[in-house]
């Protein structure tokens, strides 16, 4: 973050150092939390990605996974490690909003964004996640940064980067797809940039941006194009309800925070009336944003809308918030006070979420509190661990993604975990021999997700030997099942369909 005489007249936390400080305590919160906080159940899948690097998996393009494997390389085979690039990449991602918000406005702007993003509840309490929209919103907002470059420095060679950035994006998330749209979009709208459409260096970062994606449309070749059914199969639906829109809209508003997302409606009513006018940087803002949220708004209208999926806006949505409160001639001061009193709260909030991650304040919420997925996973291992060694068990099963990767990393020093159903996820790795399920194993499950009579067909004996309670607090969270197979009779792995 680069200094400027514009910055002196800045109250402190606006300027860049005071920016540095704040973003520097946000970042050590997250290093504390995603070092001692368990895994969520993606996380624990996604950790098993970073061990069998691949061009792509069954759920998402690769970057995630390369992140992790990255992580993995430099601290091990830890929960840190999975997250470490995850943190980082949050540094970034500031600094880039800084620099696209400084060159488009000011210096001002530049420093209320940066603090909306930090406070923002989904940045500041999930930047630790280890899910493919870290990658997602790190590059959306690299590409954003790299389009402020081109706008204002008239130089055609930003499209390069904007390529690089964008097929960066593609190989993160299948979302990012919808920025491409704002950006043909704000070429076609916007008549001083349609001259654009006469430069080489767009067409050749287009094509940047399609080589850099084109593992994964080989992989999804190699693959029945599996990955683009499971994720674009979900827009196909003409079942309409009003029953979700009002729950996304909520958790778009609440996860933002919800004054910052009150200054951020305010901000995008004022860019709206740029972009009618045809203006550049205006219509920018709010083409590169208005795809992707039209068709969460339409998903909406016929299925749930997932809290994280609109991450990649949120950079965004702290700019348009930050476009409002920099510039208040003629309006009431208090919207100033709003700005500080939204950050505060995302600060404390963050801070208290943060904290009870890794030392629950109540076990009471039980399935209710958010980070329940983090709870009572080191007893569980404690406990598999001893009915491993009492049944003599050379290998476990389970028929969950999610409590796969947990389970495969409380065991991962101790015997060889599989999830026998769904094997398209874990194509990437080598699918293990039937001999080796002629042994004793063990199939562990959540009660509410019992499959073991599916097992009857591959070994003669499916035995219920343990029910094993997740708690917090002593709070049950949720039972989990534990049978012992023995007398092997059939294929394991192939027990039911992979897609």
């Amino acid at each position: 973050m680069t200094t400027d005489p514009q910055t002196d007249d800045l109250p402190f936390y606006l300027r860049p150092t005071g920016l540095v400080l704040i973003v520097a305590a946000f970042t050590a919160l997250k290093i504390f939390a995603a070092s001692n906080a368990h895994f969520v159940e993606d996380e624990a899948y996604y950790r098993i990605w970073g061990l069998f690097p691949a061009m792509s998996y069954y759920d998402h393009p690769p970057m995630i996974g390369w992140w992790i494997a990255a992580g993995q390389a430099l601290f091990g085979d830890t929960v840190f490690a999975v997250r470490a690039v995850v943190i980082f990449s949050g540094l970034i991602g500031s600094l880039a909003l800084w620099r696209t918000a400084f060159i488009l406005f000011d210096a001002r702007t530049a420093g209320w964004a940066v603090l909306f993003l930090n406070t923002s509840l989904l940045v500041g309490i999930g930047g630790i996640l280890a899910t493919p929209d870290a990658p997602s919103v790190l590059f959306w907002g690299l590409s954003f940064w790299a389009l402020a470059e081109l706008v204002t420095s008239k130089n055609a060679n930003w499209w390069l980067v904007i390529g690089l950035m964008a097929g960066c994006g593609l190989l993160s998330k299948y979302s990012v797809l919808f920025l491409g749209a704002g950006i043909v979009l704000w070429l076609l709208w916007v008549p001083e940039a349609r001259r654009w459409l006469l430069s080489w260096q767009l067409w050749a970062g287009g094509l940047i941006a399609v080589l850099l994606f084109a593992p994964v449309l080989y992989w999804n070749h190699l693959h029945d194009w599996v990955s683009f059914y499971k994720q674009f199969g979900r827009a196909g639906s003409k079942d309409f309800t009003a029953k979700y829109i009002f729950e996304f809209l909520g958790a778009l508003v609440g996860l933002l925070n919800p004054l910052i997302a009150v200054l951020a409606a305010m901000g995008a009513a004022d860019l709206f009336k740029r972009f009618l006018a045809k203006d550049a940087v205006g219509s920018l803002i709010i083409l590169t944003v208005l795809p992707f949220l039209i068709y969460l708004i339409y998903h909406s209208l016929h299925s749930r809308v997932q809290a994280n999926w609109p991450a990649p806006l949120f950079p965004v949505f702290a700019l348009m918030a930050a476009v409002f409160v920099a510039d208040l001639q003629g309006r009431s001061k208090n919207w100033i006070k709003i700005a500080k009193v939204g950050a505060v709260l995302g600060a404390v909030v963050a801070l208290v979420v943060q904290v009870h991650a890794v030392a629950p304040v109540t076990g009471q919420l039980a399935r209710k509190d958010p980070t329940f997925q983090l709870r009572g996973w080191p007893a569980i291992g404690s406990d598999l661990r001893k009915i491993a060694a009492e049944t003599n068990a050379d290998f476990v099963l389970t028929s969950g993604y999610g409590l796969n990767g947990q389970i495969d990393f409380l065991l991962k020093e101790d015997l060889p975990v599989h999830q026998f159903t769904q094997r398209i996820r874990y194509i990437m790795a080598p699918s293990p021999q039937d001999a080796v399920f002629n042994g004793t194993g063990l199939y562990i499950t959540e009660a509410r997700r019992d499959q073991s009579d599916k097992l009857n067909a591959a070994f003669s004996s499916v035995q219920k030997v343990a029910v094993l309670r997740r708690l917090v607090k002593g709070v049950l969270l949720e039972e989990l099942l534990v049978y012992e197979l023995s007398g092997r009779q059939g294929a394991v792995l192939e027990l039911v369909a992979t897609k």
